[in-house]
């Protein structure tokens, strides 16, 4: 590491953004992770023969100082007998360069982040830029076969509707990430007050009154703020957390199943429900004004006010968004999560991400037999666990160590791995980690096989902290069956879903915040026009698009 903290504040955010990194990606189902790659755990060359070199397409963290002398670059070299020759664009630019590069036909033979839709995999397939893995993979993809074997849903959530796989996604299994739809409370709130945590909705509104008029912070004001959160921010908005109460709501794409058809939940009389009850909260002067309207550093500033904490409950994806986690800064202690509450139906569904997103690794057709021998054989290395941790936490020593005898793992178990000090030291740049550009398959395995720190509450633990929070109050709470984040269409399908998806989706944030804060009535009326708006929208073709997709995935 080249350079240290310049302060408290600067290690919080970098803390905070490796976090967020590690959140970016949903994978697929934990596996067993034993491998370390090609040469079988050996740590050795693997042997691929003269040196091959690779004109690679790859998306750098600005936090990467040269991706060209970057120490992980160095040791994925030396491994496999290759060298890198880079086209390196920033986060901000690749989608538009990878554009430009494919139409132009000026595109590399290896792209390891290429970030490509399932309708991109599809339409370069069929134009023959992106080769098929399929037999590549066969001959000396061990890992990848490994992976088909331990996720039984990876192989068919990357396969085209033509049988081929085009591309490979980066796997993070991050378990907080799939249950990210967090409500947060005041603890210390409701000790004080002599609540238990509500189970129910009607419980909740009762906490959230007792909030508001009961004085919690103690100082004589009436400036409690009950519930709060963010608009357009990871899963911060109240009303898609309180809707699960009444139906599945993940606010991704409002898509729920219902003996195996595809619904669309906003447009159901339970949707009406749940607005009901989240209007009355909004009404009663419960939930923030500010919610619907306000982004995350605006939240962020309510939550960090010098005086008084006034923030009674949040939604938010993990509470730092909306309470600072440095070092002798403790608001945030104060919270813990609330399971997901049962409504009057019955209803309490946690919202569920898990998905395997776009595909970042392809080889081209500009690559030759012996480039893509060697492309694949990369490939394979970076769904190991070796390199899972090398990508993210560098070479063996710097970062981390082998755990010793007697660390524990979040589960109680021997620990595998144990995270140094100085990497949460880590300054705004460094070059001896890839953090996590390109590939890599880090199961839930991985994850959590780190010596669980002492202190879920420390900077050092919050990871651990999510985990459990995670664990003991979302995990398996989302439907029986959830529609696919991602999935394969035929091109034209994809094409005309991503115009109707858009158009659907504003239509349904625009009326959900109109009913919730009173701007339009709940009455017969306005339902029914609302409900009647989603036929000017062609819903009932853009469900039946889902459904044929769904349907020739389960085939």
């Amino acid at each position: 590491m080249n350079k240290k903290r310049s302060s408290k504040m600067l290690a919080l955010l970098v803390m905070i953004a490796l976090i967020i990194t590690a959140c970016s990606s949903n994978g697929g189902n934990g596996g067993n992770g034993g491998s370390t790659g090609a040469d079988n755990g050996s740590g050795n060359k693997i042997d691929t023969g003269a040196t091959v070199t690779l004109n690679t397409f790859v998306s750098v963290s600005p936090r990467i100082e040269d991706i060209n002398t970057n120490a992980v670059t160095k040791q994925v070299e030396e491994k496999l007998n290759i060298k890198f020759k880079f086209d390196a664009t920033p986060n901000a630019n690749a989608a538009d360069k990878k554009k430009l590069m494919l139409a132009s036909g000026d595109y590399p033979a290896v792209f390891l982040s290429g970030n490509f839709t399932q309708a991109e995999q599809i339409d370069y397939g069929k134009q023959g830029i992106l080769m098929p893995l399929n037999d590549l993979i066969e001959k000396y993809g061990n890992e990848i076969k490994r992976a088909f074997t331990e996720d039984k849903d990876l192989k068919d959530a990357i396969t085209a509707p033509d049988g081929n796989i085009y591309s490979l996604p980066h796997i993070n299994d991050c378990f907080h990430c799939w249950y990210s739809q967090k409500l947060w409370i005041n603890k210390t709130w409701l000790d004080k007050l002599g609540l238990k945590m509500p189970t129910t909705t009607d419980e909740y509104y009762e906490v959230l009154k007792a909030f508001k008029t009961q004085d919690p912070n103690g100082n004589g004001k009436a400036d409690e703020i009950p519930l709060s959160g963010a608009f357009n921010t990871w899963h911060g908005i109240p009303s898609n957390f309180l809707m699960n109460a009444f139906i599945y709501d993940n606010d991704e794409d409002f898509f729920y199943l219902k003996d195996g058809k595809v619904q669309l939940a906003a447009a159901q009389p339970e949707w009406r429900e749940g607005l009901t009850y989240i209007n009355k909260l909004f009404g009663d002067g419960l939930i923030d004004k500010e919610a619907f309207t306000q982004n995350i550093d605006q939240l962020a500033q309510v939550g960090n006010q010098e005086g008084d904490n006034v923030i009674g409950s949040v939604t938010a994806g993990h509470i730092g968004m909306a309470f600072s986690l440095a070092e002798g800064q403790n608001r945030h202690k104060d919270y813990v999560t609330v399971p997901p509450l049962q409504g009057p139906g019955g209803v309490a569904f946690a919202g569920y991400y898990k998905a395997y997103g776009n595909g970042q690794f392809a080889i081209t057709n500009k690559a030759s037999e012996e480039e893509a021998i060697a492309a694949i054989k990369m490939a394979d290395y970076m769904y190991s666990e070796e390199f899972a941790i090398l990508n993210e936490y560098g070479p063996e020593g710097n970062y981390w160590d082998k755990a010793k005898d007697g660390e524990k793992d979040v589960h109680g178990n021997p620990a595998k791995y144990t995270i140094k000090p100085k990497y949460w030291d880590l300054s705004t740049t460094f070059n001896d980690t890839w953090d996590q550009m390109g590939i890599t398959r880090r199961t839930r395995e991985i994850r959590e096989s780190w010596t669980a720190p002492a202190d879920m509450f420390s900077q050092q633990g919050y990871e651990f902290r999510l985990f459990t929070e995670t664990a003991n109050n979302y995990e398996n709470k989302q439907p029986e069956e959830t529609f696919p984040l991602t999935i394969f269409m035929d091109e034209n399908d994809a094409k005309e879903t991503i115009m109707l998806r858009t158009q659907i989706n504003e239509y349904v944030r625009s009326n959900m915040a109109q009913f919730v804060t009173g701007s339009k009535s709940l009455s017969d009326s306005e339902w029914d026009s609302y409900v009647k708006g989603f036929e000017g929208l062609n819903l009932n073709h853009y469900l039946e698009i889902y459904q044929k997709a769904y349907d020739n995935k389960k085939k």
